[in-house]
């Protein structure tokens, strides 16, 4: 027997997308239409938009624009008096009563503003990473030229390249493979073939560490690397085949061999000591999370922000030419007890960024409050998406999988986990979500196939990860299978002599299906079920409507009821038929599954 269910289809929809704001981009003071759906079989007497300017609600009747096969479309004009103009909609049943609904979905109680959708005057990020997709890199581990050093340097321990990583102890961040950028050029076919066309390149900068974060300059790649010449010819040649290339620096901290930090411990009166937090000079200093080698920026230098900024510019130039920066831990950049300059290092370091460049934030918990819009343009998003999947789709006592957390990962139902992504989504404009990078694991976390456990929910977590709203990104060897218990344990050297296989043609296919459907590069998100071992969901733009099924198991199956069931679905990937049963549209009951068809 199928499950019958109440589902989003037959509810009020709006969001971010073109369909609903058609100006994505207004300017202040621009008066806009925007669009509210009501199914055919939703009664409703009357539309409000309620939006706020300056810090008071005001309300505008919407009326009815048009109506087509599926519903009606109510259009209200909002003025846009601030760079962040909240809104929401107030829709009345007559006797069945009021509903609010808000980007977190329908409310039938008074609501605060907090999930309010947002429109902003904010320039929004390129049009590059919004039909992206990144694959990250670790460049110690990735590929090895002929032109590599033969030696070590003195604090490393030396690895071939098929000896197993170290994943715990005091050695993980000295084991040194020898990967350079070189390496990275000589394989990029291979990131093209796969269907990627932007690298995020983890530190490139001099270091005592394979990872590169504790910085001894930020003027100069790591000769380890091939040097500047090095970055330079890799980033031509990356753009020559259409590709950006995405650096990583860090605005928190330096490693204490950086000659900032050298200069600042010799003398507690030179302008360097200002650039650092010293409780008690020259001994006791702040460091990230108290790792003595990371000592921590104090952003309240004047001196220390014209240095930074000048890194930041330096390497989006030619002949370099960046394409953007991730910002290594950007939730603790510019945070130190009174200390709070967070928000001025975002807007500082985007307004010495081109325009077609990217600025990516790391932020592994909360990011919401961080992300108006007017300083990092997106995040790696692990706590909207990442952790989500993961809880759902693991059957395994996985974890910690966070430094930190004190507990596994726990099992989570399919609507605890939508749950928590749309939580997400509603706490941000839609230009910073549906910019945010998604990602099923990263350098720092294990690996999705050892979170999961079996190939199968991997195929599943990777058909999410290619049509949620956002910009994916692969981990190298993701794509391959590859496994790991922690984050150094998943800092794998990619295994050249193994590459393919079925996880490999599984993104392969989907990172395809996501290169030639529009819908999944721009369009709006419906969710339409959240039942216990499935999830349903709808990405739309102004041609296509794409229905989605992702199952960790097989379960009774879904019905769709009401205007979805006037079309045929034409099965996209994964082969299944969705039947048509009178006004219902049946969905396949078996898993693990995830299948796309056009409707």
């Amino acid at each position: 027997m199928t499950a019958d269910i109440r589902t989003a289809a037959g509810r009020p929809h709006h969001d971010g997308s073109e369909l609903h704001l058609p100006e994505q981009n207004p300017s202040p003071g621009d008066v806009i239409p925007v669009f509210v759906r009501l199914p055919r079989t939703y009664l409703a007497t009357s539309v409000h938009l309620r939006s706020v300017t300056d810090g008071e609600s005001a309300y505008t009747p919407a009326v009815l624009d048009r109506r087509d096969a599926h519903d009606f479309w109510w259009r209200a004009d909002l003025r846009i008096g601030n760079p962040v103009t909240n809104y929401r909609f107030l829709i009345d049943r007559g006797g069945m009563g009021r509903v609010w609904l808000h980007a977190a979905g329908i409310a039938e109680h008074d609501i605060p503003d907090a999930t309010d959708f947002r429109v902003t005057t904010f320039s929004p990020p390129p049009d590059w990473i919004r039909t992206g997709l990144i694959y990250q890199i670790f460049p110690d581990r990735f590929a090895r030229s002929a032109r590599a050093p033969e030696q070590s340097p003195p604090w490393a321990v030396p690895a071939a390249w098929d000896d197993p990583v170290i994943g715990r102890g005091p050695d993980c961040p000295l084991q040194f493979y020898g990967g350079d950028l070189y390496g990275i050029a000589e394989r990029l076919d291979y990131v093209q073939r796969l269907g990627a066309d932007v690298l995020y390149l983890t530190p490139v900068f001099p270091a005592e560490s394979n990872h590169r974060y504790n910085a001894s300059s930020f003027h100069e790649v790591d000769p380890l690397l091939g040097g500047d010449r090095a970055l330079g010819l890799l980033t031509a040649q990356a753009h020559r085949r259409g590709m950006r290339v995405i650096g990583d620096l860090t605005t928190n901290h330096s490693g204490d061999t950086h000659d900032w930090f050298r200069r600042a411990v010799a003398d507690p009166t030179s302008e360097q000591a200002g650039y650092y937090y010293f409780r008690s000079h020259p001994e006791d200093y702040v460091s990230w999370l108290g790792v003595p080698t990371l000592p921590k920026f104090n952003w309240g230098s004047a001196a220390l922000r014209t240095e930074m900024l000048a890194v930041v510019g330096k390497w989006l130039r030619p002949p370099y030419g960046l394409d953007g920066w991730r910002i290594d831990v950007a939730n603790m950049s510019g945070r130190c007890g009174d200390d709070d300059y967070n928000q001025e290092i975002a807007r500082m370091i985007r307004a010495h960024m081109p325009p077609d460049t990217f600025l990516l934030a790391e932020h592994f918990h909360d990011y919401t409050a961080d992300m108006p819009g007017d300083g990092w343009h997106a995040t790696m998003n692990y706590s909207g998406f990442a952790r989500p999947v993961w809880s759902w789709l693991t059957r395994r006592r996985v974890g910690p999988v966070f430094p930190g957390m004190p507990l596994p990962l726990r099992q989570s139902t399919a609507t605890e986990a939508v749950g928590t992504m749309r939580a997400f989504a509603a706490a941000v404009p839609w230009s910073v979500s549906s910019a945010s990078v998604n990602l099923l694991g990263s350098h720092d976390t294990p690996r999705i196939r050892t979170i999961l456990g079996s190939a199968d929910h991997v195929a599943v977590a990777a058909g999410l990860l290619f049509t949620y709203p956002g910009t994916p990104m692969v981990f190298m060897g993701d794509e391959l299978g590859l496994e790991g218990e922690n984050g150094e344990h998943s800092r794998t050297p990619m295994p050249w002599g193994a590459t393919g296989g079925p996880v490999y043609e599984v993104y392969r296919d989907l990172i395809t299906l996501r290169r030639t459907q529009p819908a999944l590069q721009g369009g709006g998100l419906r969710w339409l079920h959240t039942g216990g071992e499935a999830l349903a969901y709808l990405r739309e733009n102004a041609e296509d409507r794409l229905l989605i099924l992702a199952s960790r198991a097989a379960h009774e199956g879904v019905r769709l009821p009401g205007t979805l069931a006037r079309f045929s679905p034409r099965n996209l990937y994964g082969g299944a038929a969705a039947k048509l049963l009178g006004d219902t549209l049946e969905l396949p009951g078996d898993g693990p599954t995830f299948q796309v068809w056009s409707i």
